[in-house]
């Protein structure tokens, strides 16, 4: 696989509020020794949802640390019961963690870098800031949020970039316009982007509207994010005559695993496409919550990724395991 990970032990030292829908969580591994993680790094952390363990992928926050790993959650009444359960827990708290690992790939050698962070996509932004900054590039950071009490981390990134964060509140009329921050950009700016899906998606279409090459958009994802509401669905395997039930709160993977039905996997981040299966008939709308699938696949709905996309009503797969082949 390309993404081995290593899990260890780790105590919740400490947590504080940084919103009043923010709680940043300092973890420290067992025999912690601080070494430097690259950009846009994060780790996966073992949580107990409804008697079951899963789990979640959070982006660290900041560069290395002496104290240990910083995250940050956002308390999300409508996520799959990670953020509830990383809330209930105290200082003191035993977890099980990943060490550090990053999918995202800056290309040091680019003079000039947008940074582009929607909400709690703000963690992994925070270290790319200070990293460039650093290394004095060109740096310009804009970040969306609903208020600016939303926003996370702001008097860190006011300190470190001055005017070149631009902070755009919806509630005082100053919502981020893709088209003018991309158009204004100089030739070969590189953009890193974390946020909603329907906020990359948009960021994508409009990146590639300007006529700039969509491998100098760089993006750090959250799997668990859609464009429809998260709710159970069904799920029926071809051939089979098995229908399991996919509650708001768990993956289509994790069900079929757990049933018997092996899907081969690898990320867990809908960013491999390792995971993905034939959709035969779809009774209902497929919320493809991938980045993987290309916007024309995603409007097909030929295939789905099994580990974060979901679907509104009964989707029928080919998991290419049969019962009466074994």
């Amino acid at each position: 696989m390309r993404f081995i990970e290593t899990w260890t032990s780790a105590t919740l030292v400490a947590t504080r509020d940084l919103t009043p829908g923010i709680r940043e969580f300092l973890l420290r591994p067992d025999g912690f020794a601080a070494a430097p993680y690259p950009v846009g790094s994060h780790i996966n952390v073992s949580v107990t949802i409804e008697g079951q363990p899963q789990t979640r992928s959070y982006s660290l926050v900041g560069e290395v640390d002496p104290q240990g790993y910083r995250i940050a959650v956002r308390r999300a009444p409508d996520s799959r019961g990670g953020s509830h359960y990383m809330w209930s827990l105290a200082p003191g708290a035993r977890l099980t963690i990943t060490l550090p690992a990053s999918l995202v790939q800056l290309d040091w050698t680019r003079r000039q870098f947008c940074l582009i962070a929607g909400g709690i996509g703000i963690t992994p932004i925070v270290g790319a800031a200070k990293a460039l900054a650093r290394r004095d590039a060109g740096v310009a950071l804009h970040y969306a949020v609903r208020t600016r009490s939303d926003a996370a981390y702001l008097d860190v990134l006011e300190r470190l970039l001055g005017d070149r964060l631009v902070v755009h509140a919806g509630d005082e009329g100053s919502r981020l316009d893709l088209g003018r921050v991309f158009a204004a950009l100089p030739p070969e700016t590189m953009a890193l982007f974390c946020g909603p899906m329907r906020m990359l998606d948009a960021a994508r279409r409009t990146w590639e509207a300007s006529g700039r090459p969509l491998s100098d958009l760089r993006y750090e994802t959250f799997g668990s994010s859609g464009l429809l509401p998260t709710e159970a669905f069904r799920v029926r395997l071809k051939g089979e005559g098995i229908e399991f039930v996919i509650p708001r709160d768990r993956s289509m993977l994790d069900v079929l695993n757990e049933a018997g039905h092996e899907v081969m996997s690898d990320c867990r981040r809908g960013e491999c496409g390792v995971c993905a299966l034939d959709v035969v008939d779809v009774d209902g709308e497929i919320d493809h919550r991938d980045v993987f699938f290309s916007d024309h696949q995603k409007q097909e709905s030929r295939k789905i990724c099994a580990c974060v996309s979901r679907a509104r009503g009964t989707i029928t797969v080919d998991t290419l395991h049969r019962a009466d082949a074994l």
